[in-house]
């Protein structure tokens, strides 16, 4: 959902598009020292956050079904998944990577 244009989000998008800026400009100014610079974008996700977007559990119920059927694979992540994503882009598996967003998303952004 970072790569779409949604109403009554700009500072949030702006923020994105922000963020995804330092990492392509990091992965340039520190690749002299070895440094990586990259970007993990995640979808929806179940975390406490949904709760706060709703005033009863009924509500947040219905944000996580709103959500899952949002997404192409029916459901919406699970935090272990975002933590397995850094882990990866945190390790020497991802050392070829470098200026990258790793979208984590369920496929939102592109489907």
């Amino acid at each position: 959902m970072h790569y779409m244009g949604l109403a009554n989000h700009s500072t949030y998008a702006a923020t994105k598009a922000a963020v995804r800026s330092y990492v392509r400009t990091w992965a340039a100014e520190f690749k002299d020292s070895g440094i990586r610079a990259n970007l993990l974008s995640p979808g929806p996700v179940d975390t406490p956050i949904m709760d706060s977007q709703a005033s009863t559990p009924e509500q947040a119920a219905a944000i996580r079904k709103m959500y899952s059927n949002y997404t192409p694979m029916l459901r919406i992540g699970r935090p272990e998944e975002l933590a397995a994503a850094a882990v990866f882009l945190a390790s020497d598996e991802s050392s070829f990577m470098t200026g990258s967003d790793m979208v984590v998303d369920g496929g939102v952004s592109n489907v």
